[in-house]
């Protein structure tokens, strides 16, 4: 599948970023942990299937240190030995967020239990957001069918200037 469209090069797409980017820079620079953000948003860009997503996450990741094997292992964190309760807790939000339509409680009470012994209010705050902007951003690429593998660690975070 070809791209359908650069959104980025139109007006409206660029004001769009900027505001993709603003946004995910208050996420950034709240108190949820950057490992947890960058997990919380491969794992909702794998279910999502959006490869520019997970090209951009699984980079930024790295480049903050994130190690080869816990990436590797984000798909299948349940059998995974790699990441803490907090992370899990993090991960079955991201998910119960990401597949809203296939369940009709949306978050169960169970994973929302287990979100709130781990993070505090700013933190679920940013967590919230965060599966809520992630899931923006994957249906936009998918959309338009943009491919992941050309970026580059720090790239969109320009565009919020």
């Amino acid at each position: 599948m070809e791209p359908r469209i650069d959104l980025f090069t139109t007006e409206t797409g660029a004001r769009l970023a900027k505001r993709f980017a603003g946004l995910g820079q208050v996420i950034e620079r709240s108190p949820l942990p950057k490992t947890t953000q960058e997990l919380v948003s491969l794992r909702a860009s794998q279910i999502n299937g959006c490869g520019w997503c997970l090209d951009m996450h699984t980079k930024e990741a790295a480049a903050a240190g994130e190690s080869a094997v816990r990436l590797a292992l984000v798909a299948a964190w349940r059998e995974a030995t790699v990441f803490n309760e907090a992370e899990r807790a993090a991960l079955a939000l991201a998910e119960e967020g990401t597949r809203m339509a296939d369940a009709a409680e949306g978050v169960s009470d169970e994973t929302w239990a287990r979100v709130r012994e781990h993070y505090d209010d700013e933190q679920v705050a940013a967590l919230v957001a965060l599966v809520a902007l992630i899931n923006a951003a994957n249906r936009l690429a998918v959309i338009v069918h943009q491919k992941g593998g050309s970026y580059e660690a720090g790239m969109f975070a320009a565009a919020a200037g």
